[in-house]
């Protein structure tokens, strides 16, 4: 299950990714270097999620899983905002797009970061419950992809 989960949260994450970059008019080091962060974060989702469906009910190794899905969260919502800062002043339209994304306002949102904190205190008693919450929160992010992200141009 660990794998089916990581598998397809890169998947829909891998699509978000190329939707944001297909919107912007503009890419900066800086956009270049937050990008090369989120890609080291999801070299380490092989790692972590053959540990974490090896050992699925010992607490270390889904707290490593639920770590290195909260450092790509981090990464994300950093490139979002980063690409989002980079476009604002020429386009705009752009910039509003991608704050309106619905993976960028999940990450942004107070709501999110709250629950984690309880996933990661309820990690020590039934460890599976990251596994749950990464399951929920790909099912959003698949469902609350804008309408318009097939499209390779904006």
């Amino acid at each position: 299950m660990a794998y089916l989960i990581s598998f397809l949260f890169i998947g829909v994450a891998w699509y978000n990714h190329h939707y944001m970059f297909s919107l912007t008019k503009r890419v900066t080091k800086q956009i270049y270097w937050v990008n090369n962060f989120w890609i080291l974060t999801m070299s380490m989702l092989p790692v972590s999620t053959a540990w974490a469906g090896r050992f699925i009910n010992d607490v270390q190794p889904e707290l490593f899983y639920f770590i290195i899905f909260t450092l790509w969260a981090w990464a994300y919502a950093a490139l979002s905002y980063t690409i989002m800062r980079a476009n604002r002043d020429d386009h705009p339209e752009i910039a509003q797009k991608i704050r309106r994304m619905s993976v960028y306002r999940m990450h942004a949102s107070v709501w999110f970061w709250l629950i984690w904190a309880g996933v990661v205190a309820l990690i020590f008693y039934w460890p599976p419950v990251s596994l749950v919450f990464t399951l929920i929160e790909l099912i959003m992010m698949a469902i609350l992809t804008p309408a318009d992200s097939d499209r390779l141009f904006s």
